[in-house]
């Protein structure tokens, strides 16, 4: 397994391990504002995962693409629409 799947990896487990406890937060009744925080939580660790999935991606399959001169084009064009999305 690559590093950079370890690291995807690594930081979906950190989410699911944050919404685990959203969800037993929910469960049990506790403090709504205690709920938000852990869900910021969530969101943050899921924001890391996209950074590092999007580094990887710009490194390679845009870079090569570059390297290559095609698609580029096409290639920034997914990026920008999966941000737009956002």
């Amino acid at each position: 397994m690559t590093d950079h799947k370890k690291k995807v990896l690594h930081r979906m487990k950190i989410a699911k391990g944050h919404l685990e406890k959203v969800i037993s937060m929910v469960e049990k009744g506790e403090y709504c504002l205690n709920i938000i925080q852990q869900s910021q939580a969530v969101q943050s660790a899921l924001s890391k995962v996209d950074e590092a999935i999007l580094e990887n991606h710009l490194k390679t399959c845009v870079r090569d693409s570059i390297a290559g001169n095609k698609d580029v084009d096409e290639k920034v064009k997914e990026v920008i629409e999966v941000f737009k999305r956002k």
